[in-house]
């Protein structure tokens, strides 16, 4: 069994959702890691794998059956919990949560306030940033960038920044549109649905900026389907 490139450090932990997280230290230099440097905080060598060049650092968490393996790094106050896995040499950063059975894989990012969970994965060289929210069975691959407050959800992939569309802000609450091209689906505040859904709905309480968009987007929606992508 291969000898941990780190140590737990008993005497530095805190304690997340009542569980006991200690800081790590790395026992070798490994990648951009020197020899003594200070980590952030696991809850057992289960979270870290000790091949490769994977590191939490900063004041970033990862615990329960999550795992970071690989050249993967975890850092700033970032938190990776549950069952989720960050590999290859995916970055997550910032206040960035990746969580349930979530996979972050490739050369993929997540940063910022953004969150992957459920079953989502985010692989390739993806970027999901700022307030995005990527989860369900959702899957962004590619060159594909999540940004902004875009919600990418259910069984939507996102592959390329065309597949995705956000307009906003919109109405009185200043809300945000996320429309699933390929499927149509959009997501805006707590309305999750299709565009003739959203339509009958704005009808009914008479919100006429979503009106006065509806036929922009759809018009967007059909011209992407079709392939034909111009600004």
């Amino acid at each position: 069994m291969a000898e941990s490139k780190y140590e737990l450090l008993l005497d530095e932990f805190i304690e997340v959702l009542g569980t006991k997280l200690f800081r790590i230290r790395a026992k070798c230099s490994f990648g951009v890691v020197e020899i003594g440097e200070k980590g952030g905080y696991i809850e057992s060598e289960k979270n870290l794998w000790v091949f490769g060049d994977a590191w939490v650092s900063g004041d970033a968490q990862v615990f329960g059956d999550a795992r970071v393996s690989g050249d993967a790094q975890v850092f700033g106050d970032a938190r990776v919990f549950g069952d989720a896995q960050v590999s290859g040499n995916a970055r997550v950063f910032g206040d960035a949560r990746v969580f349930g059975d979530a996979r972050v894989s490739g050369d993929a990012r997540v940063f910022g306030d953004a969150q992957v969970f459920g079953d989502a994965r985010v692989s390739g060289d993806a970027r999901v940033s700022g307030d995005a929210q990527v989860f369900g069975d959702a899957q962004v691959f590619g060159d594909a960038q999540v940004s902004g407050n875009a919600r990418v959800f259910g069984d939507a992939w996102v592959s390329k920044p065309s597949d995705i569309l956000i307009v906003g802000p919109v109405g009185s609450r200043n809300s945000f549109l996320t429309i699933i091209i390929q499927s149509g689906q959009v997501k805006t505040g707590c309305f999750r649905g299709s565009l003739d859904e959203l339509e009958a709905a704005a009808k009914e309480n008479q919100i006429q900026d979503y009106l006065d968009l509806l036929p922009g987007i759809r018009a967007i929606v059909a011209r992407r389907r079709a392939g034909v992508v111009k600004a």
